[in-house]
């Protein structure tokens, strides 16, 4: 029910994100959401995920990323969010000067 920073795992990305990624849900595979915590660093992105059902949402906590979804891009910054239906190739970047701390939330997880 209540998970600390201990249970969550977290993976460091030099390259590409410049930041890292954190599984906030242990065992989350077997649940229908896999809520994440992004940290996308100047210039970063996320890897790009292929379509799938389901939904995704994000939450802007600090910084602004642009959110790429096929053709489509749209801007967050802080204290906005996002959601849609993962129907093209889709990923978050990072054009800013800041690090950028997402809370994204995907319907169902993708592994």
């Amino acid at each position: 029910l209540v998970f600390s920073e201990a249970d969550t795992a977290v993976k460091i990305d030099g390259e590409g994100l410049k930041g890292s990624i954190r599984w906030l849900v242990p065992d989350a595979q077997k649940n229908r959401m896999e809520p994440i915590l992004v940290e996308i660093g100047p210039g970063g992105e996320t890897p790009e995920d292929d379509p799938h059902e389901g939904e995704e949402f994000g939450y802007v906590l600090s910084g602004s990323v642009q959110i790429v979804l096929g053709d489509h891009s749209a801007k967050a910054r802080k204290d906005e969010s996002f959601c849609f239906e993962p129907t093209a190739v889709h990923k978050l970047t990072n054009p800013g000067k800041t690090a950028a701390r997402v809370l994204w939330v995907a319907t169902p997880p993708s592994f």
